[in-house]
């Protein structure tokens, strides 16, 4: 399948947002978006690894502000966007990469409802608060970029009996990514979600196939889309795959 090419972008005084920015896959997109001139909030729930993983960033030359945020606080989302609003007149890439990976061996049948309640409240109605709060200024401005971080555990055409909490939860993750792409259209706020891949994370295990590098690029790439870019694609290595 024919990769889908965009020319660069400009990044100037442009603003990312980054949940679990502090380790991974995410701290790896915070520092190449560094590197490509934005300034990075790199969002994480504890204060000490955030405010680390920001100075570490900070020593290589990127513009990196440690921000503590729990995606499941519905109130902390609605504080941190007034304060960006009012501090950087709002954000304009927001990555939704914090998630958690829970019933990994269980069944569907045996998995805990709390599992599937926890599960979707980090991985679906956190991205959802962070979009209904940073969104609306998006479309103001006439610019935004919103990278969903998904996984092919939740594509339904190979879907198998792995994790089912974590699956579903990356599937509705999927339908939202459709919702907001459509609520974006025509005001130049591009909503992609994206298959990073089976990573060497602390998630993804030593045994992963993949760097973090490889699994940064495609939510990299999405973060940093031309006006006129894709919207509303489910992308891994840059391709669009199947939902």
């Amino acid at each position: 399948m024919r990769t889908m090419a965009a020319a660069p972008a400009s990044h100037t005084s442009r603003t990312a947002l980054v949940t679990g920015g502090n380790r991974g896959i995410g701290l790896e997109v915070c520092r190449r978006l560094g590197a490509l001139g934005l300034r990075v909030l790199l969002a994480g729930r504890n204060l000490n690894a955030v405010e680390e993983a920001a100075a570490l960033l900070r020593a290589e030359g990127s513009e990196v502000e440690p921000r503590v945020l729990d995606v499941t606080d519905e109130g902390g989302i609605r504080h941190l966007a007034q304060a960006l609003e009012t501090e950087l007149g709002g954000v304009d890439v927001l990555v939704n990469n914090a998630a958690v990976l829970l019933g990994e061996d269980a069944t569907v049948l045996a998995a805990p409802l709390a599992d599937y309640r926890s599960s979707m409240e980090a991985n679906v109605y956190g991205p959802l608060a962070l979009c209904q709060a940073l969104m609306p200024g998006m479309l103001r401005r006439r610019y935004g970029r919103i990278v969903n971080v998904s996984s092919g555990a939740g594509q339904l055409a190979g879907m198998t009996d792995y994790a089912p909490p974590y699956s579903m939860s990356k599937t509705a993750l999927n339908a939202l990514t459709r919702l907001l792409a459509h609520a974006g259209r025509g005001r130049n706020v591009l909503v992609n979600a994206v298959d990073p891949g089976w990573v060497r994370t602390d998630m993804g295990g030593a045994s992963a196939p993949r760097s973090v590098e490889q699994g940064a690029d495609t939510i990299v790439w999405c973060a940093t889309l031309p006006d006129g870019g894709p919207t509303g694609s489910f992308l891994h290595d840059r391709r669009p795959v199947p939902w």
